[in-house]
């Protein structure tokens, strides 16, 4: 299985970062609300995210990807997907092994991640990987919690590296 690699400011295959994500969260649209942020990312963005957080991806061309920033008291986790091809072999947990590895080494002990409240197949992934509820959160506009936070403690828990 070849290995995780971060992705750069530059990286040619940004494109088809952006593609994996827009193909594997097509399936939200209409099913969340508001839509899915995915509507604003571009390769710049991603390119963004490069030099400001950090993005892994396995594959190439990519089939599984994760972006990761850094909040004051954890590392956060965005656009965590695999390809639906290639789901079932221990990816999205390779990912997340990732996350926690590199939230160690940036002195981290927890990570952090939001699912849309109506994903609540992604609430029982997440929460198969070691995730709890911590919280909901509204968007901007909303009388109602549109997604959930979810928390993992590294406090204790040990890995090998992906």
């Amino acid at each position: 299985m070849t290995k995780p690699r971060r992705i750069r400011a530059g990286d040619p295959s940004l494109t088809d970062i952006l593609s994996l994500i827009q193909r594997n969260f097509a399936y939200m649209e209409g099913r969340i609300d508001p839509p899915s942020s995915m509507h604003r990312l571009s390769v710049e963005t991603i390119e963004r995210q490069c030099e400001e957080g950090e993005v892994w991806t396995i594959g190439t061309p990519p089939f599984a990807c994760i972006f990761m920033t850094l909040k004051p008291d954890c590392l956060y986790l965005g656009k965590v997907t695999v390809a639906e091809t290639a789901r079932g072999q221990g990816l999205a947990s390779k990912m997340i092994q990732l996350a926690e590895q590199r939230a160690r080494a940036l002195g981290y002990d927890c990570l952090e991640l939001q699912s849309r409240v109506e994903l609540v197949e992604n609430h029982r992934t997440f929460g198969a990987l070691g995730f709890v509820k911590t919280g909901e959160d509204a968007h901007e506009g909303y009388d109602r919690p549109t997604s959930i936070t979810m928390r993992k403690n590294l406090a204790g828990v040990t890995r090998d590296a992906p």
